[in-house]
This record gives C-alpha cells, sequence and structure tokens, in this order.
C-alpha cells in the first residue's frame, strides 16, 4: 500500500486510536486480513467471522511487526477501533485509489471473469506496472485488499468484480469507481439466485451506469455478440467500445479456428491495425476473453502488434482454470476444478475434444451449483453434449446432478460403459486409476463445493513416476 500514518487512516475510516504511542507511525506494509501473511509495517484487519476471530491475533500479529490493527473493539494493542471493519476497509480502500491516480479497469460477466483478468493484467503489464485481482477475491473484502496492495508505482488497477445479488456491484464500483469497465456476457451462473437471465443482466450492468461519462473518459467495453450485453449501452454516459466476432465490432476475430493441441488461432482486428493471435491457453471460449482485454489495451494506446504478441504469450495466471499437465506416461489431465456452470462447462467439453482429437478422452464431471429451477434441464443438456462432442466416456461423480449428466448422455445415446455415475471422488479416482491408457486426455470439471481438484491431483500424483511436464 502506499504509505499512510495511522492517524490519517483513523481519519478516512472514522475510527479512533487505541494504544497507538505515535499515530504518525507509517503503514508501509501490505493490509491483509489473515495473520499468516504479515509482514513489518503491515495493517491487519480483524473480520470477526464465525469460527475464527481476528482480533484474537491482535498481539500475535503486532508482534510480527504489524503497524497496527483495524478492528470493531480495543484489543490491548495498537488498533484503529471502528464500528464496522468491512466498510471501514472500503473507505480506506476508496481513499487510497483516488490517491493513486492508475487507471482503474473493472471487469465482470457469468463467465470467463479470472480468465480474462488475468489476460488484461498481462497485456497491461508489458506497457507500465499493473495490479490485479489475485485468483477470484472479487467481492466487498477481497476487491479492497486488492486495491489497497497498489504502490506509488502502480498505473494500472484491474479489478474482478462478482455479484450475488442486485446491487452488489455498485456497492464495489463505489468502493474503486473505474473509468473502464467490460461486461464479458450474461449467462446461468447463480441464475437460481438471481432468479432469471435478465436479472442478471440487471446486476451485471451496474458496471456500465458507474462508469464516468465519454467527455470524463470513461469507456464501457461490452460483447457485440451478447445481446443482453450489447443492450447495455443504452445504460452508460460512458463511450461504447465492442468486441466479439461480430461485423459490428470494433476490435473482433476472424479465421477463429483451434490448434491440434487445442489452443485458439485468430485474426485480430483493431482500429489501429491487425495481427495473428496463437494463444497458449486451451479452448476457443478464450477468444472472447482475448478481445476484451484487446480492446481495453487499444484503449490506452497499445498497437495491434504489441496486443496480439502479448497475448500470445500470457499464460494462465489462475489454479485450476483449465490447467493442463502431462504425465510422464502421455496422459493428459485437464484441470478445470476451480467452478462450473452451463457456459464454461460447454465450453471445456469442446476444448477437450479439440485436445483429444485421435485419442481416447474422459469428462469426469460434477454438480454446476446455484442453477435454481434450470439445474435439471441444464445438467441434463451438459451430458447429451458429451455424447454430441464423442467424449469416450462421461464419469459423473456425486448426487443427484450427477445421475442428472449421466441421464442426458445416456439418452443421447450413450450405451454400455461410455458413461458412469460413481459416488464421490474417491471412487473416480480408483476408476481412472484402473482403465486409464497412456495417451488419454481427461478433463475434470465441477462447482467449487465438489473439490473435484482432488481427483486431477491423485492422478497426476499417480503418474508421478518420473518427471512431470506442465503446460
Amino acid at each position: 500500500m502506499i504509505a499512510l500514518s495511522l492517524a490519517e487512516i483513523a481519519a478516512v475510516v472514522g475510527g479512533q486510536t487505541h494504544d497507538i504511542p505515535d499515530p504518525a507511525v507509517l503503514v508501509t506494509g501490505p493490509v491483509v486480513r489473515d495473520s499468516r501473511e504479515v509482514e513489518s509495517g503491515s495493517l491487519f484487519v480483524a473480520f470477526a467471522g464465525e469460527r475464527v476471530d481476528g482480533h484474537d491475533f491482535a498481539a500475535d500479529v503486532v508482534a510480527a511487526g504489524a503497524a497496527a490493527v483495524l478492528a470493531s473493539r480495543p484489543v490491548g494493542v495498537p488498533a484503529i477501533v471502528v464500528d464496522d471493519v468491512q466498510s471501514a476497509l472500503g473507505a480506506l480502500a476508496r481513499h487510497v485509489v483516488e490517491r493513486l491516480g492508475a487507471t482503474l479497469v473493472a471487469l465482470t460477466g457469468s463467465a470467463g471473469k479470472t480468465s480474462t483478468k488475468d489476460l488484461v493484467a498481462q497485456v497491461l503489464g508489458r506497457k507500465a506496472p499493473t495490479v490485479f485481482t489475485p485468483g477470484s477475491l472479487n467481492n466487498e473484502i477481497g476487491l479492497p485488499l486488492t486495491a489497497l496492495s497498489a504502490t506509488e508505482e502502480t498505473r494500472y488497477l484491474v479489478l474482478e468484480m462478482g455479484a450475488r445479488g442486485i446491487g452488489h456491484i455498485r456497492y464495489l464500483a463505489s468502493l474503486t469507481p473505474p473509468r473502464i469497465g467490460i461486461v464479458l456476457n450474461v449467462g446461468s451462473a447463480h441464475i437460481g439466485e438471481f432468479g432469471g437471465r435478465e436479472q442478471i443482466a440487471q446486476a451485471k450492468g451496474e458496471l456500465v451506469e458507474a462508469l464516468p461519462a465519454a467527455e470524463d473518459g470513461g469507456v464501457a467495453v461490452l460483447n457485440a455478440d451478447d445481446s443482453l450485453v450489447r443492450a447495455m449501452a443504452s445504460r452508460t454516459k460512458a463511450r461504447v467500445i465492442l468486441f466479439g466476432e461480430s461485423d459490428e465490432a470494433d476490435v473482433r476475430a476472424e479465421n477463429v479456428r483451434l490448434t491440434g493441441g487445442g489452443q485458439p488461432s485468430f485474426s485480430l482486428h483493431t482500429p489501429s491495425g491487425c495481427s495473428d493471435v496463437t494463444m497458449r491457453l486451451y479452448g476457443e471460449h478464450h477468444v472472447s476473453n482475448a478481445l476484451a482485454a484487446a480492446a481495453v489495451a487499444h484503449e490506452l494506446g497499445m498497437s495491434a502488434d504489441e496486443i496480439a504478441r502479448a497475448l500470445s504469450e500470457a499464460g494462465s495466471l489462475s489454479r485450476w482454470r483449465m490447467e493442463v499437465t502431462e504425465r510422464p506416461d502421455g496422459v493428459t489431465v485437464v484441470n478445470d476444478a476451480y467452478n462450473a456452470n452451463p457456459e464454461s462447462m460447454r465450453a471445456a467439453l469442446r476444448a477437450l475434444a479439440a485436445m483429444g482429437e485421435g485419442r481416447r478422452t474422459w469428462a469426469v464431471l460434477g454438480k454446476m451449483a446455484e442453477l435454481g429451477d434450470e439445474a435439471l434441464a441444464e445438467h441434463d443438456a451438459v451430458g447429451r453434449l458429451a455424447v454430441r462432442l464423442n467424449v469416450g466416456k462421461l464419469v459423473a461423480v456425486g448426487g443427484r446432478e450427477a445421475s442428472w449428466l449421466q441421464l442426458g448422455a445416456y439418452n443421447e445415446g450413450s450405451w454400455g460403459e461410455e458413461s458412469v455415475h460413481v459416488s464421490d471422488a474417491q471412487a473416480a479416482v480408483d476408476l481412472l486409476r484402473s482403465e486409464l491408457r497412456p495417451g488419454d486426455v481427461v478433463l475434470v470439471k465441477a462447482s467449487r463445493s465438489v473439490g473435484l481438484e482432488s481427483v486431477a491431483q491423485a492422478l497426476l500424483e499417480t503418474g508421478a513416476e518420473g518427471e512431470v511436464a506442465a503446460r
């Protein structure tokens, strides 16, 4: 974080100093909520959770070098005491962002947020120092903590914004007001919580409503290929840039294809020129993500050649998202188990089909959460798609939703042993260990709550006789 005195922080968050001998002491280290991450000069944010109360670690973090604790009660060591720690954290983030003066890029969407955020960060990072959301810390706690990790040298701040309901993105945008906002898509993720795609669109569109007007530098980067996103142009005063494969997109892809290994290749067209891209990531769905990143980079002055080179060299910065590893015996494990929704599940299956051409393919799939009344139909549709894509074997893992996956495959024509329903992750591991052959390709994907990353990890441990080559 940029250096602030404890007195200044107390004034910004409306708090009272307790047990602070010298309010002029500077916070020069990171702002953290995990006591294990404390460094000299840190500010430790004490959240009182259901199982762990950060206040209980106050003495330990100060002993470890923290300058003070941001707390909701006195803790016997230097502290700034506030009524609400979360609100205080947000107020501090806004103060730092405004003082910093960096260009803030925010993005949201039903699918692809984290992958796109990673791409934007890697492309802009070639131009100037860039700070971005680690992993998927995109909520009312993770977002301000990311903003507070910026330093005086930071020129671009790339923030992912998630939503669980109407008003969430509006609140996040008030903490870290963006100049550039990206809306990727409106899909089925969390449809059970929102009640429908129109409600999801209403929530995601809060980002473009929060942007400055065009004359003040506001830019809305919208997906021309998604009608609900494109319609958000009427909800913003910012200048609109469209990306996609549509002829009307300002930044578009032409001649999209997949390499033999399943990596997307295309011709990038921007208002400043054209250049060819072949990505290191896997799956055609990354084309849209790359175009969103390209639109931002173009807006910030990068040439088509610079953007194409950066996109072609960018990798995955977040774990368990199309993480491809080849075992010494030639089995390829695709760990995409961080999360799942109908759109990302279909994209992953298509990537599997492309990667596995001429090889035997396995789809180890589990529950897609928060689909509400759409759950049966969506799981059934994914099972059917696996058959249409000629996936060699579907392994549906878990309870009711897994049975729906297998039922969809069965009704689409998956007979005999082409699909199987197993009770849990260990059963899937046992099956795979007994039946995998050299050269097979295995996709592992489900919602985070299912924990299917353990299947991928077990398969890699099984094949760890010799060096594992991670791509």
